[in-house]
């Protein structure tokens, strides 16, 4: 089954007395256990799709199905559901919470999730070892470098193990050589779970860890 599936897919802003089309038309299937790069210039609606293929957008036309559901037809609360058991998301801006250590950020994923309690502080803690953040795991975003983040963040999409992972512009804040560590800290991660992730990028030099990827240009996608 699928990880993903997207059927003529678009989305639709009124701007005054004009329509913008951020997604025409787009279709996408993602396996189950496959990293896909989404190559795009700015305003090409990059993250237009990945807010869809979470839920976090609604299409306004097409049809979304996410590990056989079919979100597209969600209300609001059964897709807050949806998002808090079946997807990850790692944001350009990271989010993580400012006053809570790096542990605390993994574990309120966890009691959003009505996780058992134990199971997510063990859950917590091996994603933590895994990232190489054990050392810094009760420390505060503030007291953590950018790569540092970036990996908790990681961390925190993974911690209520989805079947999709949605990362936005992991490396846009990072040099070349901390990007490097942090995709492939991403690729490792996400493929020892098997799991599915699209992974939003406009640096080329990046798109080597995923298994393929799709230009996107105009809200029109291309192989």
């Amino acid at each position: 089954m699928p990880a993903l599936e997207m059927d003529a897919v678009r989305k639709v802003y009124d701007v005054g007395e004009n329509e913008v089309v951020a997604l025409d038309h787009a279709s996408l299937t993602l396996g189950d256990d496959e990293i896909l790069a989404l190559v795009g210039p700015s305003g090409s609606g990059k993250t237009t799709l990945l807010s869809i293929a979470g839920g976090l957008l609604t299409p306004s036309e097409g049809t979304v199905v996410v590990g056989g559901e079919t979100i597209s037809d969600l209300s609001g609360k059964e897709l807050t559901r949806f998002r808090r058991e079946q997807v990850g998301f790692v944001f350009q801006s990271v989010n993580l919470v400012p006053f809570l250590t790096a542990r605390e950020n993994l574990l309120v994923v966890a009691e959003l999730g009505r996780k058992d309690a134990a199971g997510g502080k063990d859950r917590a803690d091996q994603l933590l070892e895994e990232l190489g953040l054990a050392e810094r795991a009760g420390n505060m975003p503030n007291e953590l470098s950018g790569g540092e983040r970036q990996r908790v963040a990681i961390g925190r999409a993974l911690m209520n193990e989805p079947s999709l992972v949605l990362i936005d512009e992991p490396t846009s804040a990072l040099d070349t050589k901390l990007g490097e560590q942090v995709m492939e800290l991403i690729t490792n991660e996400v493929k020892s779970r098997s799991t599915a992730a699209i992974i939003v990028t406009h640096d080329t030099r990046m798109t080597h860890y995923a298994d393929r990827s799709v230009e996107i240009v105009d809200g029109t996608l291309s192989a």
